[in-house]
Protein backbone atom coordinates (compact mmCIF):
# COMPACT_ATOMS: atom_id res chain seq x y z
CA UNK A 1 0.00 0.00 0.00
CA UNK A 2 1.01 3.29 -1.20
CA UNK A 3 1.57 5.47 2.26
CA UNK A 4 3.96 8.51 0.02
CA UNK A 5 0.25 10.89 -0.18
CA UNK A 6 -0.21 10.81 3.56
CA UNK A 7 2.65 13.65 4.16
CA UNK A 8 1.00 14.99 7.61
CA UNK A 9 1.22 11.34 9.26
CA UNK A 10 2.80 11.99 12.87
CA UNK A 11 3.00 8.05 13.89
CA UNK A 12 2.81 5.06 11.67
CA UNK A 13 2.10 1.45 12.93
CA UNK A 14 3.69 -1.19 10.93
CA UNK A 15 4.76 -3.69 13.73
CA UNK A 16 3.49 -7.47 13.00
CA UNK A 17 3.76 -7.54 9.43
CA UNK A 18 6.59 -9.61 8.57
CA UNK A 19 8.97 -6.40 7.54
CA UNK A 20 12.39 -7.61 6.07
CA UNK A 21 13.22 -3.80 4.92
CA UNK A 22 12.82 -0.49 6.24
CA UNK A 23 11.58 1.41 2.82
CA UNK A 24 11.96 4.91 2.17
CA UNK A 25 10.14 6.85 4.86
CA UNK A 26 11.50 10.60 3.77
CA UNK A 27 7.90 11.62 2.71
CA UNK A 28 6.88 11.25 5.79
CA UNK A 29 8.67 14.43 7.67
CA UNK A 30 6.05 15.01 10.23
CA UNK A 31 6.36 11.83 11.51
CA UNK A 32 7.22 11.47 15.22
CA UNK A 33 6.51 7.53 16.27
CA UNK A 34 7.16 5.18 14.58
CA UNK A 35 6.27 1.06 15.66
CA UNK A 36 8.37 -1.46 13.78
CA UNK A 37 8.82 -4.06 16.38
CA UNK A 38 8.10 -8.06 15.54
CA UNK A 39 9.14 -7.91 11.71
CA UNK A 40 12.42 -9.34 10.07
CA UNK A 41 13.98 -6.09 9.70
CA UNK A 42 18.10 -7.34 10.11
CA UNK A 43 19.50 -2.81 8.95
CA UNK A 44 18.05 -0.07 10.23
CA UNK A 45 18.35 2.14 7.07
CA UNK A 46 16.34 4.82 5.37
CA UNK A 47 15.45 6.99 8.45
CA UNK A 48 17.57 10.04 8.18
CA UNK A 49 14.98 12.16 6.49
CA UNK A 50 12.63 11.61 10.19
CA UNK A 51 13.91 15.05 11.39
CA UNK A 52 10.91 15.02 13.78
CA UNK A 53 11.34 11.48 15.35
CA UNK A 54 10.56 11.33 19.06
CA UNK A 55 9.76 7.60 19.43
CA UNK A 56 11.64 4.06 17.51
CA UNK A 57 10.19 0.93 18.63
CA UNK A 58 12.21 -1.96 16.84
CA UNK A 59 11.71 -4.62 19.33
CA UNK A 60 11.95 -8.41 18.12
CA UNK A 61 13.41 -7.91 14.77
CA UNK A 62 16.72 -9.42 13.61
CA UNK A 63 19.02 -6.24 14.08
CA UNK A 64 22.79 -7.09 15.55
CA UNK A 65 23.56 -3.54 14.94
CA UNK A 66 22.22 -0.03 16.61
CA UNK A 67 22.87 2.23 13.41
CA UNK A 68 21.90 4.66 10.92
CA UNK A 69 20.26 7.09 13.29
CA UNK A 70 22.53 10.02 12.83
CA UNK A 71 20.71 13.10 12.29
CA UNK A 72 17.94 12.43 14.32
CA UNK A 73 18.46 15.03 17.15
CA UNK A 74 14.61 15.06 17.99
CA UNK A 75 14.59 11.11 18.98
CA UNK A 76 14.06 10.63 22.83
CA UNK A 77 13.03 6.82 23.28
CA UNK A 78 14.66 4.17 21.70
CA UNK A 79 12.95 0.31 22.14
CA UNK A 80 15.09 -1.97 20.27
CA UNK A 81 15.13 -5.01 23.16
CA UNK A 82 14.69 -8.73 22.07
CA UNK A 83 16.40 -9.35 18.98
CA UNK A 84 16.79 -12.52 17.38
CA UNK A 85 20.49 -12.33 17.71
CA UNK A 86 22.83 -15.39 16.26
CA UNK A 87 24.22 -17.62 18.97
CA UNK A 88 27.62 -15.92 20.81
CA UNK A 89 27.09 -13.01 19.21
CA UNK A 90 25.45 -9.53 21.15
CA UNK A 91 24.17 -6.18 20.21
CA UNK A 92 26.54 -3.90 19.03
CA UNK A 93 26.46 0.34 19.06
CA UNK A 94 27.81 2.32 16.32
CA UNK A 95 29.49 5.31 17.87
CA UNK A 96 28.85 7.30 15.31
CA UNK A 97 24.96 6.43 16.27
CA UNK A 98 25.73 7.16 20.13
CA UNK A 99 26.90 10.42 19.65
CA UNK A 100 24.44 11.79 17.20
CA UNK A 101 21.46 10.58 20.03
CA UNK A 102 24.14 11.49 22.88
CA UNK A 103 21.86 15.14 23.84
CA UNK A 104 18.27 13.82 22.70
CA UNK A 105 17.79 10.24 24.03
CA UNK A 106 16.34 10.13 27.46
CA UNK A 107 14.95 6.39 27.24
CA UNK A 108 16.61 3.28 26.10
CA UNK A 109 15.26 -0.43 26.30
CA UNK A 110 18.03 -2.52 25.29
CA UNK A 111 16.71 -6.10 27.24
CA UNK A 112 17.40 -9.72 26.11
CA UNK A 113 20.17 -8.79 23.84
CA UNK A 114 23.68 -10.28 25.13
CA UNK A 115 24.94 -7.23 26.40
CA UNK A 116 27.92 -7.70 28.53
CA UNK A 117 29.00 -4.43 29.16
CA UNK A 118 27.35 -0.57 29.09
CA UNK A 119 30.62 1.48 29.43
CA UNK A 120 29.89 2.90 25.44
CA UNK A 121 26.39 4.52 26.16
CA UNK A 122 28.30 6.60 28.85
CA UNK A 123 27.83 9.35 26.03
CA UNK A 124 24.13 9.30 26.57
CA UNK A 125 24.05 11.89 29.25
CA UNK A 126 20.70 12.84 29.09
CA UNK A 127 19.41 8.93 29.62
CA UNK A 128 16.06 9.37 32.56
CA UNK A 129 15.19 5.67 31.64
CA UNK A 130 17.26 2.89 31.24
CA UNK A 131 16.17 -0.89 30.57
CA UNK A 132 17.92 -3.65 30.01
CA UNK A 133 16.70 -6.82 31.89
CA UNK A 134 18.43 -10.04 30.84
CA UNK A 135 21.21 -9.50 29.65
CA UNK A 136 25.09 -10.45 30.74
CA UNK A 137 25.87 -7.93 32.62
CA UNK A 138 28.56 -8.51 35.28
CA UNK A 139 31.15 -6.09 36.14
CA UNK A 140 30.43 -3.52 38.91
CA UNK A 141 33.30 -1.14 38.07
CA UNK A 142 31.53 -0.90 34.14
CA UNK A 143 28.21 -0.19 35.76
CA UNK A 144 29.57 2.18 38.27
CA UNK A 145 31.13 4.25 35.04
CA UNK A 146 27.92 4.65 33.67
CA UNK A 147 25.85 6.02 36.49
CA UNK A 148 27.97 8.55 37.29
CA UNK A 149 27.66 9.53 33.74
CA UNK A 150 23.76 9.39 34.16
CA UNK A 151 23.13 13.10 36.39
CA UNK A 152 19.45 12.77 35.44
CA UNK A 153 19.29 9.00 35.13
CA UNK A 154 15.85 7.96 37.24
CA UNK A 155 15.14 4.82 36.70
CA UNK A 156 16.64 1.45 35.75
CA UNK A 157 16.16 -2.17 35.53
CA UNK A 158 18.57 -4.94 35.26
CA UNK A 159 16.46 -7.94 36.58
CA UNK A 160 17.79 -11.18 34.97
CA UNK A 161 21.76 -10.09 34.74
CA UNK A 162 24.24 -11.93 37.01
CA UNK A 163 25.01 -8.55 38.50
CA UNK A 164 21.62 -8.51 40.13
CA UNK A 165 22.99 -11.72 42.49
CA UNK A 166 26.08 -9.96 44.11
CA UNK A 167 26.55 -8.90 47.34
CA UNK A 168 25.41 -5.31 47.93
CA UNK A 169 24.26 -5.20 44.36
CA UNK A 170 21.52 -2.45 45.24
CA UNK A 171 22.79 -0.80 48.50
CA UNK A 172 26.33 0.23 45.81
CA UNK A 173 23.62 1.28 43.57
CA UNK A 174 21.53 3.25 45.25
CA UNK A 175 24.95 5.08 46.91
CA UNK A 176 26.27 5.53 43.71
CA UNK A 177 23.43 6.82 42.05
CA UNK A 178 22.10 9.97 44.14
CA UNK A 179 19.06 10.68 41.05
CA UNK A 180 17.58 7.31 40.98
CA UNK A 181 13.73 6.67 42.19
CA UNK A 182 13.51 3.16 40.78
CA UNK A 183 15.48 0.51 40.55
CA UNK A 184 14.45 -3.00 39.18
CA UNK A 185 10.88 -2.07 39.37
CA UNK A 186 11.13 -1.44 43.15
CA UNK A 187 11.37 2.11 44.60
CA UNK A 188 14.30 3.89 46.32
CA UNK A 189 13.08 5.52 49.49
CA UNK A 190 15.16 8.89 50.25
CA UNK A 191 15.78 7.31 53.69
CA UNK A 192 17.01 4.37 52.94
CA UNK A 193 19.38 5.91 50.30
CA UNK A 194 20.41 8.13 53.50
CA UNK A 195 21.16 5.95 55.57
CA UNK A 196 23.56 4.11 53.45
CA UNK A 197 25.28 7.23 52.14
CA UNK A 198 25.65 7.98 55.92
CA UNK A 199 27.07 3.88 56.84
CA UNK A 200 29.58 4.53 53.41
CA UNK A 201 30.50 7.63 54.94
CA UNK A 202 31.25 6.36 58.42
CA UNK A 203 33.03 2.66 56.87
CA UNK A 204 35.11 5.04 54.45
CA UNK A 205 36.55 7.47 57.42
CA UNK A 206 37.10 4.06 59.89
CA UNK A 207 39.08 3.03 57.01
CA UNK A 208 41.03 6.45 56.47
CA UNK A 209 41.43 6.06 59.77
CA UNK A 210 43.08 3.08 60.00
CA UNK A 211 45.01 3.58 57.27
CA UNK A 212 46.52 6.93 58.33
CA UNK A 213 47.37 4.93 62.34
CA UNK A 214 49.07 2.60 60.02
CA UNK A 215 51.31 5.62 58.64
CA UNK A 216 51.85 6.58 61.46
CA UNK A 217 53.21 3.51 62.94
CA UNK A 218 55.59 2.87 59.88
CA UNK A 219 57.08 6.24 60.42
CA UNK A 220 57.52 5.52 63.92
CA UNK A 221 59.38 2.03 63.32
CA UNK A 222 61.70 4.16 60.57
CA UNK A 223 62.37 6.65 63.06
CA UNK A 224 63.23 3.94 65.70
CA UNK A 225 65.43 1.48 63.30
CA UNK A 226 67.33 4.68 62.29
CA UNK A 227 68.24 5.73 65.69
CA UNK A 228 69.56 2.40 66.37
CA UNK A 229 71.73 2.16 63.16
CA UNK A 230 73.09 5.37 64.67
Amino acid sequence: EDLSICRNLTVLYLYDNNISRIGNLGFATNLTHLYLQNNLISSIENLSGLKRLEKLYLGGNYLTVVEGLEGLHELRELHIESQHIPPGERLLFDPRTLHSLAKSLCVLNISNNNIDELKELAVLENLTQLVAMDNHLTDNKDLEVVLRTWPKLWRMDLSGNPICQKPKYRDKVIVISKTLEILDGKEIKETARQFLVNWKASRDARKKSREEAMDGQLVYQQLCMSSIKR
